[in-house]
């Protein structure tokens, strides 16, 4: 008898239509800005970065290549909670990097994502991309040791590839 209530509610569960995308709110499209293709050029070489979006328009992905100047790969996944109100993005990459951040726009133009907090520690590290235009943005990766003042750590200027 269970194996038959379990077999009924999968079949209703196949037969009912599937849900509507939920990544339909302006803030998803915060970080259009990014998709694309685009050349990277930072001290001591570059690179090149291609993001998309997918899951139904949900996550926008990052696959950096800095080949040339860095034999640093990597890959991000970024998407808005309306949960937290705020974008996460998880980072990995082939020299053992693995960065959860969070944030989103700073009303001042910049987009801006933070490493997740540490517990009694004022350091963390930060990037915000900058100077947004169709065709370029600047991306800076920062860091704090007090939680107010920022350095530059790397700098990749970015220029969208002609097609």
């Amino acid at each position: 008898m269970m194996l038959l209530l379990v077999l009924a509610s999968a079949a209703a569960a196949a037969a009912a239509p599937p849900a509507p995308s939920t990544c339909t709110a302006t803030e998803n499209g915060q970080m259009d800005f990014w998709l694309g293709d685009w050349d990277a050029e930072f001290q001591g070489g570059k690179g090149s970065n291609h993001i998309t979006k997918s899951y139904e328009g949900c996550v926008i992905e990052e696959h950096f290549d800095g080949r040339p100047g860095t034999p640093l790969l990597g890959h991000s996944v970024s998407s808005y909670s309306a949960a937290s109100k705020q974008w996460h993005q998880t980072w990995v990459d082939n020299q053992d990097g693995y960065i959860p951040l969070a944030g989103g726009p700073d009303g001042k133009g910049d987009f801006v994502l933070t490493t997740l907090p540490v517990p009694g520690s004022p350091r963390a590290s930060r990037m915000i991309y900058t100077d947004i235009k169709p065709d370029s943005f600047t991306w800076r990766w920062q860091g704090t040791t007090d939680g107010k003042t920022w350095t530059d750590s790397w700098v990749i200027h970015y220029t969208r590839k002609k097609p």
